[in-house]
């Protein structure tokens, strides 16, 4: 299985002089987002024309953690993959499931364990990129991401939190990034006065 990888370089040519924070997220599309969009990449204060750059697998890792809160290794997903938390010996492992995931699309974290709650995450780049906790046994996690980011300027998130539904909701520019090898996310508008522009994000410089 091959991973490719995306560069994207984040600019900012916008007017805008606060302190603001640019976050990067995807969208879990299996489950309601609305509690569990992970703030995946955050940039504080990014300074005018500077080139911030960060990777983009094209595949996503899997990870869990047991009931006692002991993470287990990761591992490379596919689409249509399924993965269980199960006893093996002495310890909990997680591991990929004979049986598919119920959609092609989706990739799948189970809770094989005979008592306890787990938590299962998607991570991309090493990074949270979803998580979803208490899943009791024989209850699962279910993972879809397009291959598309949401792009916004906030305030006071750090990178690896579960953001707020206000949050989440205030930010409405997709970009897509299917199949690029490299592309610019361009941050233009905003400023003082009556004759301001909205802050916006573009893609820009995009490479197959």
């Amino acid at each position: 299985m091959a991973v490719k990888k995306t560069k994207l370089n984040f600019i900012k040519k916008s007017n805008d002089n606060h302190n603001s924070t640019i976050v990067i997220f995807q969208k879990n599309v299996a489950e309601s987002f609305d509690e569990t969009a992970v703030a995946w990449t955050v940039i504080k204060n990014p300074k005018q024309l500077i080139k911030y750059s960060f990777l983009y697998p094209s595949h996503f890792k899997v990870q869990a953690s047991d009931p006692d809160g002991n993470p287990t290794c990761t591992m490379t997903a596919c689409e249509g993959q399924s993965f269980e938390l199960a006893a093996e010996k002495s310890e909990n492992c997680l591991k990929l499931s004979s049986i598919p995931a119920i959609n092609k699309k989706d990739v799948e974290i189970k809770n094989s364990l005979e008592t306890g709650a787990i938590s299962g995450y998607a991570l991309r780049d090493e990074k949270i990129l979803a998580a979803k906790s208490g899943i009791a046994p024989g209850q699962k996690a279910v993972f879809q991401f397009p291959p598309t980011i949401w792009v916004g300027a906030v305030s006071q998130v750090e990178e690896g939190d579960v953001m707020k539904s206000a949050v989440i909701q205030s930010i409405n520019k997709e970009l897509p990034i299917e199949n690029l090898s490299s592309a610019d996310i361009v941050m233009t508008g905003g400023g003082p006065g009556a004759a301001s522009t909205p802050v916006t994000f573009n893609l820009e410089n995009q490479k197959k």
